[in-house]
């Protein structure tokens, strides 16, 4: 049954990477930064070191949190087979928006089957019902905020910079503005978890007491310039052949160095989406009883996790990646760095306020938001269109379809029993 339960994680890991990877590498590789499989490189590493190293805090979360597990307490069985039930639906459903290279929230799918399941197996009172609620707001907030900030973006870097008589002159005045939008923004994302550990201990025995992200964001601002001085000539030599201005091949490195800790913040994070049923599954296996607060995702679910991310990525990828990257809009490296700014930016405010949001409608409404100020014209509404629809019938997809699995799932057990 393990066998079997993990071959299904790393299925819906699979699709995950594939569909979700977008989120880091699409704007890079449609702005022509980096080749796509450099970007399946890139990413490729930074995903699986995320999710190995990062990824327990969010499986262990949607474990225990969205459906409380003492409504199983007395028949684990049940919540083994929902969770299988997640498990495949989850995987359909990123299976198929990928082959149609539509990029969808693999948080929402997972929020949506297990809702689903739990509806069938406890009633509609096992459901938190407030929190699909706040996902459903967030599933129209999102693209607009972020949309809306990566205009603000982009309009500044074009009168600015790009509408300058000497642009690159101009960019060299501003790369320090730059600079300390591309630290502060990402050493905030992606450095909490990283530095909690060292917060607390600074807390415990030196008595000193910081600002919970005050310390994240030092670190991240001193990882960041060490990454850009250690990649700077490195990224020169990527970037000279395909992109001709100068200017756009300057912003092409923050465009990339933006990329990779996109892709590491959410390989962290995403993983969750992937393992947390199997991680329930195990512990179900191995303990005969349900999973509540405190249990711990042992590190082999991770890695199998982060493997299917990975896999998924390398093989099918170029599909959604292509969607983002140059479906929606033409993009260049000005456009694709503030898209991804604005994305990481309307994360970090959601977060702060305790949002459920998705990477994925953040990213897409960023790239609209572009598209706005080059010329309403040039998107791409052809493309939106499906996207858009995707994104409606997300929860409603795999809640479906995963109480349907579960029922299946239950009358075989009854007839084999």
């Amino acid at each position: 049954m393990l066998i079997f339960t993990s071959l299904l994680a790393f299925y819906l890991a699979w699709n995950l990477g594939a569909n979700d990877v977008a989120n880091s590498m699409g704007t890079s590789v449609g702005s022509k930064a980096v080749t796509l499989r450099q970007a399946l490189v890139i990413a490729g590493i930074l995903e699986f070191t995320g999710a190995v190293l990062f990824g327990r805090n969010v499986s262990e979360t949607l474990a225990t949190k969205i459906v409380n597990p003492t409504l199983f307490s007395d028949r684990p069985t049940v919540l083994l087979v929902g969770m299988v039930a997640v498990l495949i639906a989850c995987g359909v459903w990123l299976n198929v928006a990928t082959v149609f290279g539509l990029p969808v929230s693999s948080s929402h799918a997972v929020v949506g089957a297990i809702a689903g399941f739990a509806w069938v197996a406890v009633g509609p009172g096992a459901v938190d019902w407030q929190s699909i609620e706040r996902i459903s707001l967030t599933w129209v907030a999102t693209p607009i905020v972020s949309g809306a900030i990566a205009a603000l973006f982009y309009s500044a870097v074009k009168r600015w910079i790009l509408d300058q008589s000497d642009p690159l002159a101009q960019l060299q005045q501003w790369i320090p503005w730059l600079s300390a939008a591309l630290l502060g923004v990402f050493g905030v994302i992606v450095l909490p978890t990283l530095t909690r550990p060292l917060q607390v201990w600074l807390s415990t025995q030196v008595g000193w007491s910081l600002p919970a992200h005050d310390l994240p964001i030092a670190i991240g601002a001193i990882a960041t310039l060490g990454l850009s001085l250690a990649s700077w000539q490195q990224l020169e030599s990527l970037t000279k052949q395909k992109i001709p201005s100068p200017t756009e091949r300057l912003l092409a490195r923050f465009q990339v160095i933006s990329a990779c800790f996109v892709a590491f913040a959410h390989g962290s994070n995403d993983v969750g989406n992937a393992i947390a049923p199997l991680a329930a599954i195990a512990h179900i296996l191995r303990t005969g009883s349900v999973p509540l607060d405190g249990f711990r995702v042992p590190l082999w679910i991770l890695v199998i996790g982060a493997l299917g991310i990975v896999a998924g990525l390398a093989v099918l990828g170029k599909k959604v990646i292509a969607t983002v990257g140059e479906g929606i809009i033409s993009l260049q490296p000005s456009g694709g760095f503030c898209a991804e700014l604005a994305t990481a930016l309307t994360v970090l405010l959601a977060s702060r306020l305790g949002l459920p949001v998705s990477t994925s409608h953040a990213l897409v409404g960023g790239v609209v938001g572009i598209g706005l100020v080059k010329n309403a014209r040039s998107i791409q509404l052809k493309t939106l269109g499906p996207i858009a629809l995707a994104w409606v019938v997300t929860i409603p997809i795999t809640a479906g379809l995963s109480a349907l699995l579960f029922t299946l799932g239950c009358e075989l057990i009854v007839q084999s029993v």
